[in-house]
């Protein structure tokens, strides 16, 4: 795995979502703009919103669902269906340390795929040298910080900052 090269972007983009249903049309809107190789690391507590933004996410793509917590498989790949990338979804929140997941050969496949993983923070920024970190806090009403390292998040930002 390589070490991250880029620093973050100094202002995070910050989007409030009213409840579940918010969540996941922000998160199918951001799956719009994404594109094979985009690793997405999620951080919250329990219930924050990680997996529902993904199913979200997953709309915006066109992958097959359904979308569920990856909590005991560790990692599920969702096949497109169009011709965009498929869904690699990765739940760390299991793993021992960043050697288990190396182990999960994420890199393999991360140029193909857009590589969502929850619980990740600390552990899968080393898999690009460019990512987005989504902080997502909050019940039913969340707060979704996001933050980005690297060039390739330019545009995307601006777009979500519109």
């Amino acid at each position: 795995m390589s070490e991250p090269q880029a620093t973050p972007q100094p202002d995070p983009v910050v989007v409030r979502t009213a409840d579940a249903e918010a969540t996941q049309a922000f998160g199918e809107r951001l799956g719009g703009m994404l594109r094979a190789g985009d690793l997405l690391v999620l951080t919250g507590g329990l219930g924050a919103g990680k997996t529902t933004f993904t199913q979200g996410l997953a709309r915006g793509l066109g992958v097959r669902g359904p979308i569920t917590s990856p909590t005991f498989v560790v990692a599920r790949v969702h096949p497109s269906l169009t011709d965009g990338p498929e869904l690699v979804h990765v739940d760390a929140y299991r793993l021992g340390g960043a050697a288990e997941l190396d182990d999960l050969d994420l890199d393999a496949e991360l140029d193909e795929a857009v590589t969502v993983v929850e619980w990740g923070a600390g552990l899968a920024e080393s898999l690009s040298e460019t990512y987005l970190t989504l902080v997502l806090t909050g019940d039913d009403e969340r707060r979704i910080e996001i933050h980005a390292v690297g060039e390739r998040w330019d545009d995307v930002l601006s777009a979500l900052r519109a």
